[in-house]
């Protein structure tokens, strides 16, 4: 693979691998709608898929029985798949809530 000697490309790069994104594969790897692709990282089975929007969107797949893929953090960076395993970067929030007393006329 040939890389760019761009300044940008190589901050963009650091960045990714100190902050927990990894690299899986190009998204070549996976170019029609419904394509998936299937990688272990770090012990953890990840599926890649091309969604029917032609998003591309990354889950964990958990080893319960009957459980849910859990959806992680999927970046597309220079024709580069990326995904993010840190835990505190997939907790949900929950959104405030908001709290309004109607006002009778």
């Amino acid at each position: 693979m040939n890389v760019p000697d761009d300044p940008r490309f190589r901050r963009e790069m650091a960045s990714a691998y100190r902050s927990g994104w990894h690299f899986v594969d190009l998204a070549t790897a996976i170019p029609h709608r419904g394509d998936s692709l299937k990688v272990t990282l770090f012990g953890e089975p990840i599926v890649v898929a091309r969604e029917q929007d032609e998003d591309v969107r990354a889950y964990r797949c958990l080893r319960r029985p009957r459980g849910a893929p859990q959806p992680i953090r999927c970046a597309i960076r220079y024709g580069m798949i990326f995904v993010n395993l840190d835990q505190r970067d997939h907790q949900l929030i929950e959104p405030e809530a908001i709290t309004a007393t109607p006002r009778s006329a």
